[in-house]
């Protein structure tokens, strides 16, 4: 019967740091020219955005294209770890 407390209770805590782990999980990307930096948390919402002077050269199509792909890339970015953190928490939890 311990053994069996013992092992929910490790299950538990493992729980818990996966949970942890996907909280903390950021995607963060800058644009080629610098323009642009998204940064996005592990469900692809925007935490933050910045901007540098290079955006001033930029038409609107091109800044609109911009943004959306970098903050695009930081979502995939992103997505990649929520991925592996859950892969790794299957093997552990499989083993």
């Amino acid at each position: 019967m311990d053994e069996l407390e013992e092992r929910v209770r490790r299950q538990l805590y493992r729980f818990q740091d996966l949970a942890e782990q996907m909280a903390a999980v950021r995607g963060r990307e800058t644009s080629e020219d610098g323009a642009v930096m998204a940064e996005v948390d592990g469900n692809g919402a925007l935490r933050d955005l910045q901007f540098s002077h290079e955006i001033s050269r930029m038409s609107p199509d091109e800044f609109e294209r911009v943004v959306v792909t970098t903050a695009a890339a930081a979502a995939r970015a992103a997505f990649e770890r929520r991925g592996q953190i859950v892969n790794q928490f299957n093997e552990e939890m499989a083993g």
